[in-house]
């Protein structure tokens, strides 16, 4: 197959490379030609123009930083809206804004092109390896199409359905993960600064059971299914655990704004009368707060925690 690539950072160069070993024809393009020197070297082909990308393939990827760099390389008389032929497939493996990638689909199915966003979580160790999740959205036809060239790039390759529904999972991915980085570092810091030797306090943390199990994982407890009246552990106590540990980091010095934040959650979950329910009953608030009432069958959250390799 005839593929184009444009993107050949530390996520696109390694993808590029898996398309070129399973023996198709790729055309790549990058902001700076020596970045592609690999592809070459291992039979890709150098386009001049995003418009001779398009051109030459009947699917053309981009692997770029985000949504300006996408209108850019779309944009203008050689750029790869101006190349691409009726009956084309385009796939965005970048992060990128869901809205752009509506207004893109749209705007690209008047042509004839069928877009997908397809994000991908793994890093550069996962894309050279092929151990990628790949969120894809748009029409089904169109994945059905190319899942076989997207399961070359990952072992986790989902449908989500319409246009934008994959950015909005990577960007709600990447949000929680670097927020759970953040309350992580003031909780280890908090440890530290209190006395406890670092090494000796991964070690305790990993043991617990926010070490032991998938986080994401835990809202299958009880968020996700609503069931907050059987509690594994009420609400009023973690709201002791977490006003001690407030009260050891003003003790320490140590700033605690998302331990504080979480206080008041739970306190305005408290002051609810949910002082009985699981702790996770404080998870609520925000819930109301968006204005959705989320509920999954327990049924459905096991099959996938049965049956979906991690």
């Amino acid at each position: 197959m005839k593929i184009g690539f444009a993107g050949l950072g530390a996520m696109g160069g390694p993808m590029a490379g898996h398309l070129l070993e399973a023996g198709h024809r790729l055309l790549v393009l990058t902001r700076r030609r020596e970045s592609a020197g690999a592809a070459v070297a291992k039979g890709a082909i150098w386009a001049e123009t995003a418009k001779g990308l398009a051109a030459g393939s009947d699917i053309v990827f981009t692997a770029l930083p985000g949504p300006a760099e996408i209108e850019a390389i779309m944009a203008g008389a050689d750029g790869l809206r101006a190349g691409f032929s009726t009956g084309a497939a385009y796939i965005d493996l970048s992060t990128n804004s869901p809205a752009l990638v509506r207004k893109l689909s749209s705007d690209l199915a008047t042509i004839g092109v069928s877009m997908l966003d397809a994000p991908v979580s793994g890093g550069p160790k996962g894309a050279a390896s092929r151990k990628l999740a790949i969120w894809v959205s748009g029409e089904r036809a169109t994945f059905d199409t190319c899942k076989p060239i997207l399961d070359l790039l990952g072992d986790q390759v989902r449908y989500l359905g319409p246009s934008g529904n994959a950015s909005v999972a990577k960007l709600v991915h990447n949000c929680a993960n670097y927020g759970i980085q953040m309350v992580l570092a003031e909780a280890f810091t908090l440890g530290v600064k209190a006395g406890v030797d670092p090494v000796a306090l991964f070690g305790a943390i990993r043991q617990g059971s926010l070490g032991r199990q998938r986080a994401v994982d835990r809202m299958a407890d009880q968020f996700l299914p609503h069931e907050f009246d059987t509690p594994a552990f009420a609400l009023e106590l973690a709201h002791k655990d977490v006003s001690l540990a407030t009260a050891l980091g003003r003790e320490n010095d140590v700033p605690m704004r998302f331990a504080n934040m979480t206080l008041a959650e739970m306190t305005e979950a408290l002051n609810k009368g949910w002082g009985k329910r699981d702790s996770r009953a404080a998870m609520l608030i925000q819930e109301e707060r968006a204005g959705l009432d989320i509920r999954v069958p327990r049924e459905v959250l096991q099959d996938i925690l049965r049956n979906e390799p991690l």
